[in-house]
C-alpha cells in the first residue's frame, strides 16, 4: 500500500515537470569569535617532621673550662670566676628532632580567545 502511493508520487511529479535544484548558500564569508576564561586555584598543605635516631650534644660559651671531653656528666666552671659568662648546652636524643609545618596557595588566570574566519 505504502510502496504504491509513493510510486503515484513519483509518477505525478514526473508528469507535472518537478524538478530537484542544487541548493547554494548564500553568505561569501563570515568569523567566529570565542573566548574561555578559567581560573585553577591549588592549595598545598606540607607537615615535615624530622627525626633523629642517635644521640647528640652540643656545648658552647665563653669563659668556661672542662676537664676530659664535654659531655653530659662533664663538670664545667669558669676560667675567671665573677667575669662575663655564657654557656649553653643542648642535649638531643632519638626522636623528633623538628617539626615544620605551612600552607602555600597558588592562584593561575587563564584566558583564551580565538577568531575563526571562513570564505566560500
Amino acid at each position: 500500500m505504502l510502496r504504491d502511493a509513493i510510486i503515484a508520487g513519483l509518477l505525478l511529479g514526473t508528469l507535472h515537470g518537478a524538478t530537484a535544484n542544487a541548493m547554494t548558500p548564500s553568505f561569501t564569508r563570515g568569523t567566529q569569535n570565542s573566548r574561555t576564561e578559567s581560573t585553577t586555584t591549588v592549595t598545598e598543605t606540607y607537615e615535615i617532621v624530622e627525626y633523629s635516631t642517635g644521640s647528640s650534644y652540643t656545648m658552647s660559651g665563653t669563659n668556661i673550662q672542662w676537664e676530659g671531653q664535654p659531655g653530659v656528666d662533664t663538670v664545667y666552671t669558669q676560667i675567671i670566676p665573677g667575669a662575663a659568662t655564657q654557656f649553653s648546652e643542648t642535649i638531643l636524643g632519638p626522636g623528633v628532632s623538628s617539626e615544620t609545618s605551612f600552607t602555600r596557595t597558588t592562584v593561575v588566570d587563564s584566558v583564551t580567545t580565538s577568531v575563526s574566519v571562513f570564505t566560500q
